[in-house]
């Protein structure tokens, strides 16, 4: 059932020039991951590799510092980021039965993204709108009280 859109091709000269004024500085890694990320759209492994080598890192602290925060993937992600609440107040008022119909209807589970490129989808534990719950944002605005149904005439329009 899960789905992920196609790997992009990386201009690793595009990311030696991100990377190089930070070269040898391993307190700058947050730093790297935020440009590089912002640039490239995720994280993968050969670039992490990448990463590690320029500023005197094993790649598993490049990864731990990657795997931790959830502000960075190493997938692809999609050209829509949905993410739905699953926090206290967001469960019991339906977010289990968007989160169902999101996968049923995008062929994804949380976490992927749709083949297309189109949608990723994340669930996230709170977005700060508990009163208008269930929440969720699409590329970072916010939609209070939804239902399965209106969930995905939102989606359509981001398509």
């Amino acid at each position: 059932m899960a789905g992920c859109c196609q790997e992009k091709t990386i201009d690793m000269e595009k990311l030696d020039a991100l990377i190089k004024p930070y070269q040898g500085q391993p307190s700058a890694l947050i730093e790297v991951l935020h440009k590089v990320q912002d640039s490239i759209g995720y994280l993968p492994r050969e670039v992490q590799v990448r990463i590690a080598k320029a500023l005197g890192l094993s790649l598993s602290e490049v990864f731990s510092v990657v795997s931790f925060y959830t502000r960075f993937t190493t997938k692809p992600q999609g050209k829509h980021k949905i993410c739905l609440c699953k926090g206290t107040a967001c469960y019991v008022k339906g977010a289990p039965e968007i989160l169902e119909r999101f996968e049923k209807e995008l062929g994804i589970e949380s976490g992927d993204t749709t083949d297309d490129g189109m949608y990723s989808l994340e669930v996230v534990r709170c977005l700060g709108a508990c009163g208008l719950g269930p929440v969720m944002t699409v590329d970072g605005t916010a939609h209070g009280m939804v239902k399965p149904d209106k969930a995905m005439s939102i989606l359509k329009k981001y398509k």
